[in-house]
């Protein structure tokens, strides 16, 4: 099983794989002045695509004796953001999402890896990998592992999304594991809190 290649990518993009989609890699906007502004490159590359960040955030700022329970998530840990960028508290975290939204092909399974502008800046992003038969928005765990706060750009790019095909189909999609029941991620927009 390898890594789908940028025409892949796209073909499949047209078949509404991401919506919506670029079919080449944008790394430059015209700003308010009418002058060329990089930006944080964002749409495909030669064996990936780029999602951007939407501006939505949940900041994780835990109240007074909290603790993280993964199977009771504690949707007051979190405060709710909409901007055009965030900055990230030191050894902070948040969740974020996609401004795509994606239906993956019963076939192919996709993984998260980070973008290097922000790896190099401290920036962790963690995605479990978008399953087979798998719709929606991407959820985004990104956390600052520096002493320092980190600012980002919501509408430019974030991460980085490698595509493989299975050699054959499999027995279970994450439309279909659940046997009749609804998978509890599916369909998702914006930053979702944990669900058990």
């Amino acid at each position: 099983m390898g890594a789908l290649a940028d025409f892949q990518i796209i073909e499949l993009c047209r078949d509404g794989m991401i919506t919506p989609y670029e079919r080449e890699s944008i790394n430059t906007k015209i700003d308010l002045t009418n002058k060329w502004e990089k930006i944080i490159s964002f749409g495909p590359s030669s064996y990936g695509y780029d999602p951007r960040l939407a501006p939505r955030y949940k900041l994780f700022s835990p109240y007074p004796g909290a603790i993280i329970d993964v199977k009771h998530p504690e949707p007051r840990n979190f405060i709710e953001i909409e901007a055009d960028t965030i900055v990230l508290p030191a050894h902070s975290y948040m969740l974020g999402s996609t401004i795509e939204l994606f239906d993956i092909p019963s076939d192919v399974i996709v993984v998260c890896v980070g973008k290097s502008t922000y790896a190099r800046a401290g920036i962790f992003i963690n995605v479990t990998p978008a399953e087979p038969q798998w719709k929606g928005e991407l959820t985004l765990e990104i956390a600052n592992l520096t002493p320092v706060p980190i600012k980002l750009y919501a509408n430019e790019g974030i991460c980085q999304l490698l595509f493989f095909r299975g050699e054959q189909q499999c027995k279970f999609t994450y439309a279909t594991k659940n046997r009749g029941f609804p998978s509890k991620y599916q369909d998702q927009r914006g930053a979702t809190h944990a669900i058990l």
